[in-house]
């Protein structure tokens, strides 16, 4: 009977991890987050060091099967882009001050993610000013022009969430950063209202007051980040209706004990502290895309991953993309990555992951990016479509040929502007044209901004077109390399 229960269970080790380290599907989000708050490096390397240490980066998150960056530009109501509404980041340069050589870190880094066939989401913090009471802030600062549009808690400086003027400005950011950058999503992560300090009440009270006090201060504060939420979805939209529009919230929405709704678990709730109501702006269709940040272990005594990704599949996913947001070190520290990966597969709302943070996929922490790179994601993967943008495909790619180099050309339409836009090509090979199959995550070789194509091996290519909202039309006429 022993030998039978050690049989039984080694069998369900073998197949967790065959379902995590084999056939990856072709199409799945391989999200990670690239931070520029308190990181020291960006300020201390200059220019040309800066911009080698992001081709670095991007090279390695590449060679792992990562298909989409979400790069920091926001961190502090600060820049890491040319903006007239707000300062060069502290993080960047010192005292507001443009960097020197000058460049753009947001154009260089949608320059280069494009570059190698990937995305590139924009992430802003909405609120979030100082980190301390003795922060200061440069002259242009807007704080300077409207100190009454902002408050302090626990010494830290905030827009005050129940301001309109404060919504508008935070559009206006946005809309600067869409109508100016070709960005592929804007990200927000999990800061709304600050975490709570033991103790310390958020200073709203008059704004309170004025409202009337017609709902409760929980369900008044949940209505200005609602508020916020959906005045940016129609700020991007109007704008672009491609770019995405997604937000990584904390890991538990609820927990039972305040809502039935909610997952068995015992931790900080998102509706309740932070006043996100995440699953309302997906039910609305304000959002394109919920990566809920489920940083805990397997088995966590209080927000166990296994309870929380569960939960998260059977509540959201439905209307719009469900990722899940990995801690790469606690994950690694625990051998806990096969099965992480193969519940976002198995389960049937979920595609696709973000790993936190991204320089522990690039430092190879615990061997991650090796096990990513030879078994994970050893296939290249197509970020999901969202068919509530357009599901109209773009038309395949034409005049296919093969130059005495055996490189391979084509032509696809100009952009104009338009969802439909064929902005990305994929390249597929088979062993023979009773073979082709672009289902087939193993024949896809390459995604590609370029129209052309040099293969490495012999065989049957066929490439078809993406349009911005990832879009696949029908492969090409095939092409024989020998």
């Amino acid at each position: 009977m022993l030998v039978k229960k050690i049989l039984i269970s080694c069998a369900a080790a073998i197949c967790v991890a065959l379902m995590a380290s084999g056939a990856a599907p072709k199409r799945e989000f391989r999200g990670a987050w690239l931070h520029t708050v308190y990181q020291s490096q960006y300020k201390n390397m200059g220019t040309e060091k800066c911009k080698q240490y992001l081709r670095s980066q991007l090279d390695s998150l590449h060679s792992m099967g990562v298909n989409a960056v979400i790069f920091q530009v926001r961190p502090q109501s600060d820049a890491f882009y040319a903006s007239e509404l707000e300062p060069w980041s502290r993080f960047l340069t010192d005292n507001g001050k443009a960097p020197s050589p000058y460049w753009d870190p947001l154009q260089f880094m949608v320059e280069e993610s494009h570059a190698r066939g990937m995305e590139l989401h924009a992430w802003l913090n909405p609120y979030r000013v100082t980190s301390s009471a003795k922060q200061t802030l440069p002259k242009n600062h807007i704080y300077h022009k409207h100190p009454e549009r902002f408050v302090r808690y626990d010494g830290k400086l905030y827009f005050n969430p129940a301001l309109k003027e404060n919504r508008e400005f935070i559009c206006k950011v946005v809309e600067d950063i869409v109508s100016r950058y070709d960005v592929d999503a804007i990200h927000f992560d999990d800061y709304f209202y600050p975490y709570p300090v033991a103790g310390k009440n958020f200073p709203d009270a008059a704004q309170y007051a004025k409202s009337g006090k017609k709902l409760s201060l929980g369900d008044w504060r949940r209505k200005n980040v609602d508020m916020l939420i959906e005045e940016l979805n129609t700020t991007i939209k109007k704008l672009k209706p491609w770019v995405r529009f997604g937000i990584s919230p904390f890991g538990i929405w609820r927990n039972k004990k305040s809502d039935a709704r909610g997952s068995d678990t015992n931790g900080l709730e998102n509706y309740d502290s932070l006043y996100a109501d995440v699953l309302l702006w997906e039910e609305k269709g304000w959002i394109d895309y919920l990566m809920p940040q489920l940083y805990w272990e397997l088995d966590h005594k209080s927000a166990s991953y296994r309870v929380l990704v569960d939960w998260w599949n059977n509540n959201a996913g439905k209307n719009r993309h469900l990722f899940i947001g990995q801690d790469v070190e606690r994950t690694m520290k625990k051998n806990e990555l096969a099965t992480k990966i193969a519940s976002t597969r198995n389960l049937s709302n979920i595609a696709g992951n973000c790993w936190w943070p991204g320089y522990s996929l690039t430092r190879n922490s615990g061997s991650v990016a090796d096990s990513l790179s030879i078994n994970h994601q050893k296939t290249i993967a197509i970020p999901p479509a969202c068919p509530w943008l357009g599901e109209t495909a773009p038309a395949a790619p034409g005049d296919i040929a093969v130059e005495l180099d055996k490189t391979i050309v084509w032509t696809a339409g100009i952009p104009e502007g338009k969802t439909g836009d064929a902005v990305r090509f994929a390249v597929y090979r088979f062993e023979s044209p009773e073979d082709i199959d672009i289902k087939s995550a193993e024949a896809l070789k390459c995604v590609t901004p370029d129209m052309f194509y040099k293969p490495t091996e012999a065989g049957v290519y066929v490439i078809t077109a993406l349009d911005r909202i990832n879009n696949e039309s029908e492969p090409s006429v095939p092409v024989m390399i020998k």
